[in-house]
């Protein structure tokens, strides 16, 4: 991986982090590329079973790289070519998709402002734990864009319709304070404890049950936009499935027993 994103797996956690601190952590080709591929080689790894998603000094990260994009902006017109636009579909489509839809959870520790695309992977994560210094942006329409990285698909889903479309036309910052009161943060920490706090989450998870974990994930993406009978069709196949795992049987086990179950994450 390159030294813009830092990857490392310990006992089962992948810690992912954004490591341009002295541009905001703005996204960059070499960024956009290593976090792409660092989400992906999670995703991938049977022995990851939770990540970690931050980033290194004062931002979570204030998305693409502007001084990068005019560049190419004045590349493309040079050139005749529209090549720019590909960084959606290229980098920031398969980084949302691998953090959304990998079979385990993801926690991202909301360091600082997360902004247009960063914000986009923060509520691509299942958990934020959030310090209380962080802020959020969507930022798109402030520079003429609509909204990318999945944040039309996410948002909407955590605050509603309304709140939503209120952000996105109007962008500004929303604090921690109001993040957490809108339902985008899922925890609230002093930002002197948000590294401890996030990979604290991160860990509890990676101990859990991680084919239930993957099961909840699909089944409430799933119940998002099916009808109820659907959603409870897929719920008997996913129970079906968890029932059969080897965590399952431990659980009930130590339930009986009134001990702690030690899960395999299988």
């Amino acid at each position: 991986m390159a030294d813009t994103v830092l990857y490392e797996v310990t006992d089962g956690l992948a810690t992912i982090t954004i490591n341009r601190p002295e541009a905001m952590n703005a996204m960059n080709t070499e960024a956009k590329v290593a976090l792409r591929d660092a989400a992906e080689a999670a995703a991938a790894d049977p022995a990851v079973r939770a990540v970690l998603l931050t980033a290194a000094g004062r931002a979570f990260c204030v998305g693409q790289d502007l001084k990068e994009h005019i560049s190419s902006l004045a590349a493309d017109r040079e050139a005749g070519t529209g090549r720019t636009m590909n960084t959606v579909r290229e980098h920031y489509n398969p980084i949302v998709r691998a953090l959304t839809g990998m079979p385990k959870p993801v926690v991202a520790g909301v360091n600082g402002v997360a902004a247009g695309a960063g914000a986009g992977f923060a509520l691509a994560a299942d958990y934020r734990v959030v310090a209380d210094t962080a802020a959020f942006n969507t930022s798109f329409a402030g520079v003429a864009l609509t909204a990318d990285s999945g944040v039309s698909w996410t948002l909407p889903r955590l605050i509603g319709q309304s709140r939503a479309a209120d952000l996105l036309l109007f962008p500004r910052s929303i604090s921690a304070q109001e993040a957490f009161d809108l339902g985008i943060a899922n925890k609230l920490v002093p930002a002197a404890d948000l590294a401890a706090e996030s990979e604290a989450v991160a860990r509890a998870l990676a101990a859990g049950p991680t084919l239930a974990y993957a099961a909840l994930k699909e089944s409430l993406a799933y119940g998002a936009d099916h009808s109820l009978s659907e959603t409870l069709e897929k719920e008997d196949e996913l129970q079906t499935r968890a029932g059969a795992s080897e965590d399952h049987a431990i659980a009930v086990r130590a339930f009986i027993a009134k001990e702690k179950p030690q899960y395999l994450g299988r």
